[in-house]
């Protein structure tokens, strides 16, 4: 095996020692060890899509947390670290961790009393099967795009640094992930994600530690990076009061209503990808639990993300810049992290490393592709095409499915190539799909007088009004100052103003259509509507046993080190 893989090296940043190959031959058998393991307790629908519903709050926490740190958070984000600044670490602070605390403690005894496998199949109780379809074909398109952009960031690194060819990358990688998950389903998933999880802390870990120690300290790297590019690029939210002081083209409302209110607590609070992990959760408590524990852990993300690109700022001889560069045969913006491993990482530690990178892959890419293979089954066969089939027949349907969809991402893969940021790809997905999905959950929970019909058309509304933005400012850039306020924002500024903007159209209309239409009566919405539903409670326990306490403590802990930053 090694020797073939050797025979597809083309040139490369670095040479793999023995002990190298020996680290990433042995991450490979193991998770595929795991799935074959998992493969007897992945029998049953509940099984297989749903785990059992017995994890507790760690490992779904853990789950919950890994889903999200793919490759593409690692290699992306460390990019728009290197684009943006220090203003990247908004996407996982007020960008992340506020929603995943209102998950917690607002919407997760929703999802968990109705003991639904999916968002849309929420969305098909509280409002009908039309908003269900809707969402959950747009979903299912969401997440094979997704998965390619996961294959495609690996599959880039492996030729950065390895030279390894990057159509064998891409083909190698997405087989191991389509067999361990159609194995084992989601637990063998979950399973895999949070061993991975402690594998992608050790593996990334290595460049800001090594990274600081050359540059002689946060302070000297501040002054580094004010020296080659600006002190714009390490301040989080002095550069924030008008569009034209800051990286990315930005002003704080952006950031706060477009990220923080919308875009966020979209993704984090209806995308089936990370959701589906706690409703894995064996009580309420653990269901509350798992999203407060990702979000302590969520704090400490940018030290392996966000400081490499600004690492990258201060130390890489060669300026990145965008398509140009790589049509002349550079590197772009994607390429910060795997040309930081390279320069950090000897025999050993860079197999660590490259370890780590795959592991994210690998995590992001199940994460994927479990959550596609539940929404079809049960969201769209189950309930558009074959409604009276045996639970076995539903599990094998899961199994192929999961090799459709890691074929189908496999396309998508080699469509993500044409983007010089990831990135921005992926937050206009978020605006195209995500927003407008939240607007609808949210008052689907909150509000009793929202319709069905009013839930189906703001949902279409919203999401038709976000890719009708992307498209106009496509075909007119000046339509830049409309949609994003400034003709100075930058596309992760547009990508905000979009998802805000759509959220509102998706509410606006979600209102007027459902004050116009009759809506379900009071009984039929037991379970599903504050007011009308008796929210489980996790007991009678000492305060530093309740969510709600560790929930605060997270929160004080994001304002201090906001401040910190600022």
């Amino acid at each position: 095996m090694m020797a073939a893989m050797m025979l597809l090296f083309t040139d490369r940043l670095v040479h793999l020692a023995p002990v190298d190959f020996v680290i990433i031959v042995f991450y490979f058998a193991l998770v595929l060890a795991i799935g074959f393991y998992l493969r007897g307790r992945a029998n049953t629908g509940e099984d297989f899509f749903m785990a059992g519903r017995e994890m507790t709050a760690w490992v779904a926490g853990l789950s919950f947390l890994s889903a999200n740190l793919g490759a593409l958070e690692l290699m992306g984000w460390a990019g728009s670290a290197y684009q943006y600044g220090i203003l990247a670490t908004h996407w996982y602070w007020i960008g992340a961790i506020p929603a995943m605390l209102f998950l917690a403690l607002v919407m997760m005894p929703f999802y968990y009393i109705s003991k639904t496998h999916s968002v849309p199949g929420y969305l098909k109780l509280r409002f009908g099967e039309s908003s269900r379809a809707l969402s959950a074909v747009s979903f299912a398109f969401m997440t094979v795009l997704m998965s390619g952009v996961n294959m495609f960031a690996m599959a880039k690194v492996m030729q950065i640094v390895l030279g390894w060819d990057i159509n064998f990358s891409i083909w190698v990688s997405s087989l191991t992930v389509a067999v361990y998950v159609a194995l084992g389903g989601l637990r063998s998933a979950i399973f895999n994600e949070v061993l991975q999880f402690f594998l992608i802390w050790a593996g990334a870990l290595l460049i800001p530690i090594l990274g600081l120690y050359e540059t002689g300290g946060w302070s000297n790297l501040k002054v580094l990076i004010a020296q080659r590019a600006s002190t714009e690029y390490v301040h989080m939210w002095s550069g924030l009061g008008s569009f034209t002081t800051n990286p990315m083209g930005i002003h704080w409302t952006g950031i706060v209503f477009g990220l923080g209110s919308i875009l966020s607590m979209g993704y984090w609070t209806t995308d089936f990808l990370v959701v589906q992990r706690i409703l894995t959760a064996k009580d309420i408590r653990s269901a509350e639990m798992a999203p407060i524990i990702g979000a302590g852990f969520k704090m400490f993300v940018p030290l392996i993300v966000i400081l490499p690109g600004l690492l990258g700022l201060a130390v890489l001889p060669m300026k990145l810049t965008a398509e140009s560069a790589v049509a002349a045969g550079g590197h772009s913006y994607n390429d910060v992290l795997p040309l930081m491993l390279a320069r950090y990482c000897g025999p050993g530690l860079l197999g660590l490393g490259i370890t780590a990178l795959i592991a994210g892959f690998m995590s992001g890419m199940a994460g994927n592709v479990s959550a596609f293979t539940t929404v079809w089954t049960y969201d769209i066969y189950r309930a558009l095409i074959k409604k009276d089939a045996t639970d076995q027949h539903y599990v094998n349907m899961g199994r192929w499915t999961t090799v459709v969809g890691v074929l189908i991402s496999v396309g998508t893969a080699y469509l993500v190539m044409q983007f010089a940021s990831i990135m921005d790809y992926v937050q206009a997905l978020f605006s195209f799909f995500i927003a407008p999905l939240f607007g609808t959950v949210i008052l689907g929970m909150l509000w009793k007088r929202a319709s069905g019909a009013g839930g189906f058309w703001g949902l279409l509304c919203g999401t038709a009004s976000s890719i009708g933005m992307w498209t106009w400012v496509k075909l007119d850039p000046t339509a830049l100052r409309y949609v994003a306020l400034s003709p100075n924002a930058k596309a992760l500024a547009q990508d905000m103003y979009q998802a805000l903007w759509s959220f509102v159209v998706c509410v606006i209309v979600t209102v007027v259509v459902s004050l116009m239409t009759k809506p379900k009566a009071d009984a039929e919405l037991t379970g599903l509507v504050y007011g009308l539903t008796e929210v489980p409670s996790v007991g009678n326990l000492p305060l530093y046993q309740k969510p709600v306490f560790w929930a605060v403590v997270v929160a004080v802990a994001l304002v201090i080190l906001n401040i910190i930053m600022w």
